[in-house]
């Protein structure tokens, strides 16, 4: 049997997603035994970044194609122009090509590969204001990240996506609906608290379990590796096997059913 891959592919937000109780780490436990999920993460990288490296990180003549990428650019792009003209800004125009090109890539790797792309979270402006006033680079200082703009190229990402028939989860609108959002999803203004994480995990979720792929990619729906009774497991008093695999999921997952 050969593992399902999983591909996280973008920028911080995939980065720094196996740590701080992260949604890539929420992943990962879940689809253990189930699904490989491999890390492509690029601190501080854009979509025209990405389309650089994109034969690179997914080349079509791989022997293994994954079943699933999991893809995130937006937030740098949607940074305002610097007055050096060196900020990571992507026009508005050129990330919907940008991601256009990415998602028309990833979408000929192979018949049964999977697309979900994750639209620009919010931010907290107000940590990212403190974070300025204590950081000694002028060039930090002068970068422009506002709600607003990352609300507008997620809207775009998300018209985008619709158009070519690629799943895509709104974290904009969905990360805001948490009543307490600005203080509990942010470690500063931008990247993601384990709460922010469990918002994009959740959604994710919601995407694999509704799709209509075959085979599903919801880790309920799908067979663990090596299923089979481990002859060294716990035992009852009567000799019997005390957790079947199908248990084990359950006690250790169940805050995602």
């Amino acid at each position: 049997m050969t593992r399902p891959q999983f591909v996280l592919f973008g920028s911080s937000i995939v980065q720094l997603s196996f740590g701080n109780g992260g949604w890539g780490a929420n992943l990962t436990d879940l689809y253990a035994r189930k699904a490989d999920i491999v890390l492509r993460g690029y601190s501080g990288w854009t979509s025209r970044c990405a389309l650089q490296v994109l034969d690179k990180v997914f080349p079509k003549d791989a022997g293994v194609q994954p079943s699933l990428v999991i893809t995130y650019f937006g937030g740098n792009d949607s940074i305002g122009p610097h007055p050096s003209g060196l900020s990571p800004h992507v026009p508005l125009s050129e990330y919907v090509d940008n991601m256009r090109k990415i998602a028309t890539h990833l979408k000929g790797l192979s018949e049964t590969t999977r697309l979900i792309f994750l639209g620009a979270p919010p931010v907290n402006e107000t940590l990212i204001q403190e974070s300025k006033r204590l950081t000694s680079c002028t060039f930090l200082k002068d970068l422009v990240r506002t709600n607003e703009l990352c609300g507008k190229y997620s809207r775009a990402l998300i018209e985008l996506c619709r158009e070519m028939d690629v799943k895509v989860i709104d974290l904009w609108t969905a990360i805001q609906k948490k009543n307490d959002w600005l203080t509990t999803c942010f470690t500063d203004g931008i990247h993601l608290t384990a709460e922010g994480s469990n918002i994009v995990t959740e959604e994710i979720l919601k995407v694999l379990k509704e799709a209509n792929w075959e085979p599903s990619l919801h880790w309920e729906s799908m067979e663990a590796e090596f299923s089979e009774i481990n002859p060294f497991g716990p035992v009852n008093s009567d000799g019997i096997l005390a957790l079947n695999p199908s248990e084990w999921d359950f006690h250790r997952n169940v805050q995602w059913k």
